[in-house]
């Protein structure tokens, strides 16, 4: 997958670390590729559900942010991404010391993208995703 932006790299980077929620959550940048990113998130007993499992909610919003720069990676250099739609699946509970979330494009154009994500809780699979984002001028 080729880039359609040669600063692709910064300015996911700098994208990824102005979002809050990413910062409150504790999740950084694992890896960034054309079409493929990598976060990390250490577990965080503030973010769990009654069973002290993480929360779907923390996972899907860690998710959907993979998916998204994922996307992002390969926008032109004067679009911003937009999640239009995403599904979930759990597969397993979210329990673990680390968590992963892959984001991956599986098709990507002008002003929409698909893509698919999974989590996993130190090396088990936890969730899946599959989302589409869109190329907006903000």
């Amino acid at each position: 997958m080729t880039p359609r932006n040669d600063n692709w790299k910064a300015r996911c980077e700098a994208g990824f670390y102005d979002q809050t929620v990413m910062k409150t959550l504790g999740v950084t940048i694992v890896s960034l590729a054309p079409g493929r990113v990598t976060l990390a998130m250490p577990f965080r007993a503030d973010f769990t559900q009654h069973h002290g499992f993480l929360h779907a909610g923390t996972v899907t919003t860690v998710l959907d942010s993979a998916c998204g720069f994922a996307a992002f990676t390969l926008m032109a250099a004067d679009a911003e991404v937009l999640t239009i739609e995403f599904k979930s699946n759990f597969i397993a509970p979210a329990k673990g010391k680390l968590f992963r979330f892959e984001g991956e494009v599986v098709k990507s154009g002008r002003t929409i993208t698909v893509t698919q994500g999974r989590a996993f809780a130190d090396d088990v699979l936890i969730s899946t995703m599959q989302a589409t984002m869109m190329a907006a001028s903000l």
